[in-house]
């Protein structure tokens, strides 16, 4: 069997020895005589599964007493609606920072709920940065601040946490949750889809601080009321369960490798290595302010774009996948998560050497 190194920005590639133990526990999980996918959700084995993932969870990011961990349906673009509808509590108005598709989404799918006030926006830029905080508008009387902490498109990253005051943070999380230590304390929600460091796509987590549920809009549905999903265990309606069971996997591997901040290690060690190679060509190039570069997300182009469709037919050949930028802003992107291993990225630098000896 050969596995190829999969650059796919989501759903994206998973750790082997994660696909292996649940290859091993498909038809039978633990001696239960079934698989995961069979379960009652309300069954004991399915509760204790769900439990392992959320106390791991919390053991890996340090998530205070007084936070809620929830396992959600409807991806990042769902919470985009789900949040203003819980967040406002009787408020009129958020405050959104604008640094890219993403950003623009939410954005989007808010206006829908209340008046949003884009505090800050790199839009004119281009989108190359995170608009520095001293620039930002912030209304004090906001129900939230919403950011985007990785944007999957653009390849910006917060390196950095706001200070929103009294005003509680929102940060849609999905391309860079686990990749390292947060500190959960400082916001009010995080959220993410699954489907880039945590497991395939399916389950989104919400992170939320007690005190900040229980206020949600009259038009809410009752499965995206996150008080009504805390008080009943993630459970009011059937949840994802296998693709919680994967995320507990994913958590356990992660402890297994030294936790978050020898991920985040890790995954700073790889990433140092594609840009120090765009640092030293005129060949590709990486259109991100050096200082918002993500570690999850690397886009970046040949300056002769006529060559594209070449590389990318070369890179499958060698065995590397996914490359292709999105249809937006085009060129290439490398999503180098959590699973990637660093011989991925070594192997695609060492590529782009190649590629441009031969065509540059």
């Amino acid at each position: 069997m050969t596995r190829v190194f999969n650059f796919s920005a989501g759903p994206a590639t998973l750790p082997e020895s994660v696909l292996r133990q649940a290859a091993d526990e498909m038809l039978d999980w633990r001696g239960s005589g079934m698989s995961v996918m069979e379960m009652s959700h309300r069954g004991k084995e399915f509760i204790s599964i769900h439990a392992e993932a959320e106390s791991l969870l919390r053991e890996l990011l340090g998530v205070p007493a007084n936070y809620k961990v929830l396992f959600l349906q409807g991806g990042a673009i769902g919470e985009n609606a789900i949040v203003p509808m819980n967040m406002l509590r009787g408020r009129a108005s958020a405050d959104y920072i604008d640094t890219g598709e993403w950003s623009k989404k939410s954005i989007k799918e808010a206006k829908k709920y209340c008046k949003v006030n884009v505090a800050a926006s790199s839009e004119a830029g281009g989108y190359a940065s995170v608009p520095r905080q001293d620039t930002w508008k912030l209304d004090p009387d906001a129900a939230y601040v919403h950011i985007c902490s990785n944007e999957t498109i653009g390849g910006v990253e917060y390196h950095w946490t706001p200070d929103t005051g009294d005003v509680p943070l929102v940060a849609d999380m999905s391309s860079n949750f686990m990749s390292r230590p947060v500190d959960v304390g400082r916001y009010g929600l995080i959220y993410g889809g699954a489907q880039k460091n945590v497991g395939p796509a399916g389950v989104t987590m919400v992170i939320v601080r007690d005190d900040l549920i229980g206020q949600a809009l009259p038009i809410t549905p009752s499965a995206f009321d996150y008080k009504i999903q805390a008080d009943n265990d993630s459970m009011f309606n059937t949840p994802p369960t296998y693709t919680i069971y994967i995320a507990g996997l994913v958590f356990n591997w992660i402890k297994a490798q030294g936790g978050l901040k020898a991920m985040e290690a890790h995954n700073r060690k790889k990433a140092a290595v594609l840009y120090d190679h765009l640092e030293t060509t005129s060949f590709f190039y990486n259109p991100v302010a050096r200082e918002d570069r993500s570690l999850m997300n690397v886009p970046f182009k040949l300056r002769d774009e006529s060559l594209d469709e070449s590389f990318l037919k070369g890179a499958q050949a060698r065995g590397m996948v996914q490359l292709k930028g999105h249809r937006s802003v085009g060129g290439m992107r490398a999503s180098i998560y959590n699973a990637m291993p660093i011989e991925g990225v070594e192997a695609l630098v060492e590529y782009m050497k190649e590629f441009e000896v031969s065509h540059g």
